[in-house]
């Protein structure tokens, strides 16, 4: 197809091919999660399975790739299965409008599942995500926070025994230690120290989480091929 024909020129047409038979599935669809969404939509990946019982907020205008006046009070798993059918009208959606937790996470799992993406906000549900995968043997990553943080180039890719200026990084690092878990943990994280607002609710920016999910779905693309 003429639109993915610019990375065909770099990848060659078997490993384009083969992106269009990978399944992902992404648990939160907000400031980091739309934007892994939105560049696999754009990487001819072949199923999205999208996570998100939220609708979209005047807040999230400043960082969400769906967010925009004429969006707001709309499901986000709504307006992203538009976005991607606008951007690659043969992808296969799955959408899942239900608030995931502890209780009913393993229903994510009767998927074929090739690569899962935790970009929600719940920590009992991260270290539940993580528990799931390894015993599934699924490949995943997890986003940490990137909230309170000002510069992108901070981001990274690593083990979480790596994280460092992470607070959320710093409790699924004492999680993995208490279950003996010895397997790579992949994340996302921010070595930027996060900014003190002294309010309960984290600030964000339109180019720190956006920046993070497409580090995630280059990491994911890049894993495929």
């Amino acid at each position: 197809m003429l639109r993915f024909n610019r990375l065909e020129k770099i990848i060659g047409t078997e490993k384009l091919e083969k992106l269009n038979e990978k399944s992902v599935l992404i648990l939160g669809c907000g400031g980091v999660g739309g934007y892994v969404v939105e560049a696999l939509a754009r990487s001819n990946i072949g199923t999205l399975i999208i996570v998100d019982f939220d609708t979209i907020d005047e807040t999230n205008i400043n960082r969400q790739i769906t967010a925009l006046d004429s969006t707001i009070g709309k499901k986000k798993v709504d307006v992203l299965e538009e976005r991607i059918k606008s951007i690659n009208n043969k992808c296969k959606i799955i959408k899942i409008d239900k608030f995931i937790d502890t209780s009913n996470l393993e229903l994510l799992f009767n998927y074929k599942i090739d690569f899962f993406v935790d970009a929600c906000d719940t920590i009992s549900t991260k270290k539940e995500v993580i528990k799931f995968c390894l015993k599934k043997e699924i490949d995943f990553i997890t986003s940490m926070g990137t909230g309170n943080k000002l510069d992108p180039s901070k981001l990274e890719i690593t083990d979480i025994r790596k994280t460092i200026n992470d607070p959320l990084a710093r409790i699924l690092r004492k999680f993995i230690k208490e279950e003996k878990i010895n397997n790579k943990i992949t994340v996302l994280t921010s070595k930027e120290l996060p900014i003190k607002t002294g309010e309960r609710t984290p600030g964000s920016t339109a180019f720190v989480p956006s920046v993070g999910g497409l580090l995630i779905a280059s990491y994911i693309v890049n894993r495929f091929i």
